[in-house]
């Protein structure tokens, strides 16, 4: 056991130094207090790789305490995400405790555990998952998290709770309004926009008082598909625009304004600028 923790403490400093997140941060210590084991069912596991999945030897703990991605299924693959694309994520957030989060796609629970510590016992997170399978696994996985209020559906439609971080684990092709409707002034917002082919990326965008906000690309993902959260028009358009480049030059996101030379990609009602804010401040590049 004080050798898994051991792992387990080194592979939570090793995901915080990789996000530029100190050691002793209260993100290094939550993914060093939450066992994976418990989050991705039984061993051996199967690990994505760029040549597809590979089998651990066995069923050992020890090799989850890797940046890597574990298949939560067989009949239809769905990973338990890298955790060195979600520490940085969450960081990004920056959710302190007392705050209220929203998780859209939280699939068996791993990191809506760690959000759940991020906020303490004092905060709320409303976790949302469609899957019936995963639904009842989030139920068992989750029964120690009392701050943890679970949604059995998309988060994709309908409104949804006020928050102050709202963090999306599947891939959309717009900043939906019920996720921008339910962010507290300041609230982050963080999504994959994800084109019909290829990657996409993580997109912040931090609400303002006006309609457009500041808004930046974090890192190129790819991501399940957002049920409710796709337009094949839309996925086409977003598959040229990432080909062309420049989504790393993004500053903020326009409602309300007439589209102008700064346009990265016009979402039809929204649109991503190259230039910032005149009046309402950025938010800093990570």
């Amino acid at each position: 056991m004080k050798r898994l923790q051991r792992h387990r403490r080194f592979y939570a400093n090793f995901l915080a130094a990789t996000a530029g997140i100190p050691a002793g941060s209260r993100l290094a210590e939550a993914f060093a207090s939450t066992p994976r084991e418990n989050f991705v069912g039984p061993g051996p596991w199967k690990v994505d790789t760029n040549s597809g999945y590979i089998e651990t030897p066995s069923d050992d703990p020890l090799f989850l305490y890797q940046n890597i991605a574990v298949a939560l299924n067989d009949e239809e693959i769905l990973n338990n995400g890298v955790p060195g694309l979600h520490a940085f994520c969450i960081h990004a957030l920056e959710i302190q405790e007392g705050q209220t989060v929203v998780q859209v796609g939280a699939g068996t629970g791993y990191y809506t555990a760690i959000l759940a510590r991020m906020v303490g016992p004092s905060g709320v997170v409303h976790a949302y998952e469609i899957r019936p399978d995963f639904f009842a696994r989030l139920r068992q996985n989750l029964a120690a998290f009392p701050q943890v209020r679970l949604h059995s559906g998309s988060g994709a439609e309908g409104a949804l709770p006020a928050c102050d971080a709202l963090y999306v684990n599947a891939g959309a092709t717009a900043p939906l309004d019920a996720w921008l409707e339910a962010l507290r002034l300041m609230g982050r917002l963080i999504f994959p926009l994800t084109p019909a082919e290829g990657s996409g990326a993580m997109l912040m965008i931090v609400r303002q008082r006006i309609a457009s906000a500041p808004a930046r690309f974090l890192c190129p993902v790819k991501f399940t598909p957002c049920i409710g959260g796709r337009n094949d028009e839309t996925a086409r358009r977003l598959t040229a625009a990432f080909r062309n480049g420049r989504w790393t030059e993004v500053r903020s996101f326009r409602r309300g304004e007439a589209v102008d030379e700064s346009c990265w990609f016009d979402g039809g009602g929204w649109w991503l600028s190259t230039k910032e804010l005149a009046a309402n401040g950025s938010i800093p590049i990570l």
